[in-house]
């Protein structure tokens, strides 16, 4: 997906759809090339996503019962889904910095301490944080239609709301596949503030990239249109196993704990 949605790419890091992508970085850069930053995205997902479904969780049943007692409401869950996205990404955005930039073409980082450090030396902490404002922007509307799609569709493949993991995963599947689609646009600027591609900085006067107002002119400057849809399918690709996944263990933890909390209260 990061290479995919680079604006200005090498001659020999430019792929016409996903499959050849992989092919190719395998091929020509050996078969754990794509596996490159899963390392520090895997350091930062255990406490971020324990943040993200613990305030969701508890923000969805708060609104809930103010907007509709005792029933289900997709603003509330829209709702829950935007500011346990605060918390989230503010654990994950180190994260994804290091992990794109490892995943660059050419990068010239061999280990994620490399990455840091140089980072930090040559642009400052805030470069950790510079894609965050454009990373909320994005995830906050893709939490948003994530979790009302979710829920929308547990409704009706699911309408008691009983454990049931086929439904989970189709659910999360699709929820996915439709936040990533409608959010790409936002990812490409994410990406380009993150990886501050050399190509790209060219064509800005400033010589870094900030803000997303300044990304998307970026974006436009170098490719027009068609450029904020650039990784469309990678990215589609990639968040519905990823939201598939996350939904069936959380509600398979979520199920285990609360037959246990019944289990607990009957035995008392």
């Amino acid at each position: 997906q990061t290479r995919m949605q680079s604006l200005q790419p090498e001659p020999a890091a430019r792929y016409r759809n996903v499959l050849e992508a992989l092919w190719r970085i395998a091929r020509t850069e050996g078969v754990w090339r794509p596996m490159r930053g899963m390392n520090i995205t895997a350091t930062g997902a255990g406490p971020a996503h324990a943040l993200y479904f613990a305030c969701y969780e508890k923000l969805k049943k708060t609104l809930s019962d103010v907007i509709h007692a005792g029933g289900n409401s997709h603003v509330a869950n829209g709702a829950a889904g935007c500011v346990a996205t605060l918390l989230h990404d503010a654990a994950m955005n180190p994260a994804e910095v290091v992990k794109q930039r490892m995943q660059m073409y050419n990068s010239p980082y061999q280990r994620v301490t490399d990455c840091v450090r140089a980072v930090w030396r040559n642009e400052g902490a805030g470069a950790f944080y510079r894609s965050y404002t454009t990373q909320l922007t994005m995830n906050i509307p893709f939490q948003a239609i994530h979790f009302m799609t979710y829920e929308f569709l547990q409704e009706q493949l699911n309408p008691h709301r009983q454990y049931n993991p086929g439904s989970h995963v189709v659910s999360g599947a699709c929820a996915g596949a439709v936040a990533a689609a409608a959010t790409t646009p936002l990812d490409v600027c994410k990406t380009l503030l993150n990886t501050q591609e050399s190509l790209a900085l060219s064509s800005n006067i400033s010589g870094h990239i900030t803000g997303m107002a300044n990304a998307f002119r970026t974006v436009y400057q170098v490719g027009g249109l068609t450029a904020y849809f650039r990784g469309v399918q990678a990215r589609v690709i990639y968040q519905m196993p990823s939201t598939a996944i996350a939904w069936s263990v959380y509600e398979f933890f979520k199920y285990i704990l609360t037959k246990r909390q019944e289990e607990w209260w009957a035995g008392k």
